[in-house]
């Protein structure tokens, strides 16, 4: 992919707060980020063949797609009601509907081609911003900004006002997970 290497990102995978938060208590990190993945494993599968379609046009890898729709929707399992809503958060891959006019729905292509060309636009704004990091920090950046917005300020602490204060920390484990699992 044209974005750097999923599997060669540094990780630690989820925090305290975000694996508890899942009800999970034997473990963190790692553990925690692929128990979780794992978790939304057969329902991510439904998705496979449109993150596939929308991972070819704009050069992502299809795993990170299918990590944000976990850590994001459990898979769209945490998405209650037929509306499609989760707070300001609009489908599978959560758009913020106070910054973008969501589209298709909620578990549509047309949805994870907007998201996913979020995704892409954080990336470009990382890269400009930080000029000298390697194509996976700028990747790990991009993910962070992808949930917080354009407010990644360096990478020794790039989750620092993410959710859980490990987007993409947790994000990125979750990707790796899927790598080795047919995404």
């Amino acid at each position: 992919m044209g974005y750097g290497d999923i599997m060669r990102v540094k990780t630690s995978g989820a925090s305290d707060k975000t694996a508890s938060a899942d009800g999970r208590t034997g473990g963190v990190g790692l553990q925690a980020s692929g128990e979780m993945a794992s978790d939304d494993l057969e329902r991510m599968k439904s998705y496979k063949t449109i993150i596939g379609n929308v991972a070819c046009k704009r050069d992502v890898d299809p795993a990170l797609i299918a990590a944000i729709i976990s850590r994001e929707t459990r898979g769209g399992a945490a998405i209650s009601g037929t509306n499609g809503y989760q707070g300001n958060g609009f489908g599978l891959m959560q758009v913020d509907k106070n910054w973008h006019e969501p589209e298709g729905d909620w578990d549509s292509e047309t949805h994870l081609d907007q998201a996913t060309g979020i995704l892409v636009d954080m990336i470009s704004v990382v890269r400009e911003k930080f000029p000298g990091w390697s194509p996976e920090q700028h990747l790990k950046g991009a993910i962070a900004a992808y949930n917080m917005g354009e407010r990644v300020l360096e990478f020794a602490d790039v989750d620092w006002k993410t959710t859980g204060n490990d987007y993409s920390s947790d994000v990125v484990a979750r990707a790796q997970f899927y790598k080795r699992n047919g995404f």
